[in-house]
């Protein structure tokens, strides 16, 4: 069965994770509110997404950079 919807697989994670596409949104100059943003558009939603994806395998980088080790 298909998996529905975004879930975090650490539900303790909301609130962080909630702030980072935030931080995100503010990177690439979109204006995202609190609650409901389906008036955003695909380009927009997608930048913010995007740049989640860019500095979460910016992170790993410098976590794998700094263990000495890439795997």
């Amino acid at each position: 069965m298909a998996n529905r919807g975004n879930r975090l697989l650490v539900p303790q994670a909301k609130a962080a994770m909630d702030q980072f596409k935030y931080e995100a949104a503010q990177e690439v100059g979109v204006n995202l509110k609190q609650g409901y943003n389906g008036d955003l558009t695909s380009q927009q939603a997608g930048s913010i997404g995007g740049q989640m994806v860019k500095k979460m395998i910016q992170a790993y980088e410098q976590n794998q950079a700094g263990a000495g080790t890439i795997s």
